[in-house]
């Protein structure tokens, strides 16, 4: 039998890869996810000998709702219950909120806050941060004036000059007694053993989030903290797109990389402390006891409504794609969004069709130059919907838009980490501060019509016309979009 299989071995294999896509493609269809999510696996699997079954066992199993993302540990303590109680505002606050300046925009508050237990914050100060140069020159100097502790949790965080440069300030702080704390993403960021030493020696804790150890974790290596999240004393926080890293910093002779944070001081800091703090509870091996400095009385006198929202694997629903797409059914006027990737699901489609059939005006910035060949492509195959439905498309030429921003009828904003693609909105844990205020509003745009400057519109007749070769390319590229 033994030399009948080694006579036969490339048949053998073939058949044993087959027998396990039939195992894995009944697996797939049972789970009843999207169908073209679905389909895309299926394809793979039947097209790819091997190469499909590992592009599954990396990336297709599901996590979410799973037992491996369980923080009830935090919600459930009583610090967390007084400190979530004491930003209930009244019914007649929120109502006059809602009349005097959201009007049918209000639907998003409650959306978020009956979704993801996020109420609407109103004492808070905004502060728009374009581009690297401006995010770190204010948060370092945040850091510097910590005087209880400070919290980091990022997608991307390296020990490169400009990660050295904010683990310098971390270490000095840590020698001061100030507790430093960083949740940073197992695949996304790297530390080199000396900079973990010299971390460890000042007292610095530092947890990866799901490691992937070959073999035992590689099931985990789709699920990834997509977050970018700074909080300093509990009254200070960040959240946006600008990861640690060099690439977020211009200079010359680099790549221009065009990006957008926010820096927010009052109640809205105490949502981004509890999603750090979930976070922390869930990469650390010891239960978390959260402590009384984390959530500080708010001494803001500024109003400006602020609500954070979050989502990933841990939770029943894809809270932020539902907060798009309910703010953009409620544009009136106009939809100006700007995104790297812009690879939506039908839902987003058919929402930006509709508004932009009914009148709204909405204008789209995407790179013209992306990152990633596949994502370029699969975004490029959308722009004829787009464009049929009378949406302008313009192509971001200076160099890299990584900026991740939403400001619709100078009323709503939304700025934080998601993309509008199928890993932000379904795979990634993500998290958006969505922002209500006009002049914070008036900004986002002005930024925006300041990027517009910066991008070519793109002509539907021409593009219309384009090569069969781009087509063939886009289309191929969006057929892997959902596992993209």
């Amino acid at each position: 039998m033994w030399q009948l299989i080694k006579d036969n071995l490339w048949g053998f294999l073939i058949a044993l890869n087959y027998l396990l896509v039939i195992i894995a493609a009944f697996t797939i269809i049972l789970k009843n996810v999207n169908p073209t999510r679905t389909l895309s696996y299926l394809v793979i699997l039947a097209v790819f000998p091997f190469l499909g079954l590992i592009v599954y066992y990396f990336f297709g199993q599901e996590y979410r709702k799973s037992k491996i993302f369980d923080r009830k540990n935090v919600l459930n303590q009583k610090k967390i219950k007084k400190w979530r109680s004491s930003l209930s505002i009244d019914k007649e606050q929120l109502e006059a909120f809602r009349t005097e300046r959201m009007q049918d925009k209000a639907k998003v508050i409650e959306l978020i806050h009956n979704s993801d237990l996020s109420p609407l914050t109103v004492r808070n100060k905004v502060e728009l941060l374009i581009n690297g140069e401006e995010k770190f020159k204010r948060l370092f100097e945040d850091i510097r004036n910590a005087k209880e502790c400070v919290h980091l949790e990022y997608y991307i965080f390296r020990d490169d000059d400009i990660g050295s440069k904010l683990i310098d300030i971390l270490c000095e702080k840590a020698s001061e007694g100030i507790k430093v704390r960083i949740d940073y993403d197992y695949v996304g960021s790297s530390f080199s053993r000396a900079t973990r030493n010299r971390m460890a020696g000042k007292g610095i804790e530092f947890f990866p989030f799901m490691p992937v150890y070959f073999p035992r974790f590689t099931s985990k290596l789709n699920y990834r903290n997509h977050r970018k999240i700074a909080v300093i004393d509990g009254t200070i926080g960040y959240v946006g797109g600008i990861n640690i890293g060099d690439e977020y910093v211009n200079g010359e002779g680099k790549r221009y990389w065009r990006d957008t944070h926010l820096r927010i001081e009052g109640e809205g800091v105490g949502m981004l402390q509890l999603h750090f703090a979930l976070n922390w509870d869930f990469v650390t091996d010891d239960e978390l006891e959260v402590e009384d400095n984390w959530f500080p009385d708010v001494e803001v006198e500024s109003e400006v409504g602020v609500q954070i929202a979050a989502s990933g694997p841990d939770t029943d629903w894809a809270h932020i794609m539902e907060a798009l797409f309910m703010a953009i059914t409620a544009a009136d006027d106009y939809i100006y969004i700007s995104t790297p990737y812009f690879i939506p699901n039908d839902e987003i489609v058919t929402a930006l069709v509709a508004a932009s059939k009914s009148g709204v005006q909405i204008k789209l910035i995407i790179p013209q130059r992306s990152d990633s060949y596949f994502a370029r492509y699969a975004s490029f195959s959308y722009i004829e919907t787009m464009l049929r439905a009378g949406i302008e498309v313009y192509l971001y030429e200076k160099g890299v838009i990584h900026s991740k921003v939403m400001v619709i009828d100078d009323v709503l904003s939304s700025l934080g980490t998601t993309n509008i693609d199928y890993r932000s909105f379904k795979i990634n844990f993500e998290i958006n501060a969505f922002i209500y205020n006009e002049d914070i509003a008036h900004k986002v745009r002005n930024m925006f019509n300041n990027d517009l400057q910066e991008s070519r519109k793109v002509d539907p007749e021409e593009w219309f016309d384009r090569s069969l070769t781009q087509r063939i390319q886009e289309s191929v590229c969006r057929l892997f979009a959902p596992i993209l």
